[in-house]
């Protein structure tokens, strides 16, 4: 079982935590507020009030007994630097850092951390991809370039197998899946005929998956 420490229970590390313990990760969560280490108490392995900018109580977490660090501070800039920095200093095997500034996730690595995660800037990017592409109902980024789609039914595809629409050839996209009753059922047959009802998954290249989408 992997384990995780979450330091600072805002929105972003609230979630962070309660999804990883839901996905059977250990998860050690810790803030300064009484009532928020109350309430996630009931969803992770442990919980502990507690200042992380204080030496003693990084000592007294054993950093490097986990997997992954994260440092989830709210606008408080400085003290996710300082708590970075003592994860560091006290033998952390990866270090995650969440921030919204390119500014500060300069600094966060120079200060020790592995990795940062944008969710403000990721959300926007996504909700952004999502509503300006005509159909699409959910959207996964896999890199600058290539993403996969959940698009909604298209009434001209109803009735017709993979093969038949020729997507790959026409348009260089991939179909990997429709969802059905909330459960992706792969699509791996050129036979397989699209139903009314069921949103689509496919996969390729942004600019030829909103190029196909705009056509529809």
């Amino acid at each position: 079982m992997r384990s995780f420490l979450v330091i600072g229970l805002g929105r972003f590390g609230f979630h962070l935590a309660k999804e990883l313990s839901s996905l059977g990760a250990e998860v050690f969560a810790v803030d300064t507020d009484e009532e928020i280490v109350q309430e996630i108490s009931e969803f992770v392995s442990s919980a502990q009030i507690a200042d992380c900018t204080d030496e003693d109580v990084v000592d007294s977490i054993g950093v490097s007994n986990f997997d992954e660090c994260f440092v989830c501070m709210g606008s408080d800039f400085a003290d996710s630097i300082e708590i970075t920095l003592l994860l560091r200093e006290r033998g952390a095997k990866r270090i995650i850092c969440k921030t919204d500034s390119e500014r500060h996730a300069k600094l966060l690595m120079r200060c020790g951390a592995d990795e940062i995660i944008y969710p403000e800037r990721d959300e926007a990017h996504r909700a952004a991809r999502r509503h300006v592409t005509k159909h699409a109902f959910d959207y996964y980024p896999l890199s600058d370039d290539f993403a996969v789609f959940e698009i909604s039914p298209i009434d001209a595809w109803v009735g017709k197998t993979v093969s038949e629409l020729s997507l790959r050839n026409r348009h260089n996209i991939n179909v990997i899946g429709v969802m059905r009753s909330s459960a992706l059922i792969p699509v791996i047959s050129p036979d397989f005929t699209f139903r009314s009802g069921e949103n689509i998954v496919i996969a390729g290249a942004m600019k030829d998956i909103t190029r196909m989408l705009g056509k529809l």
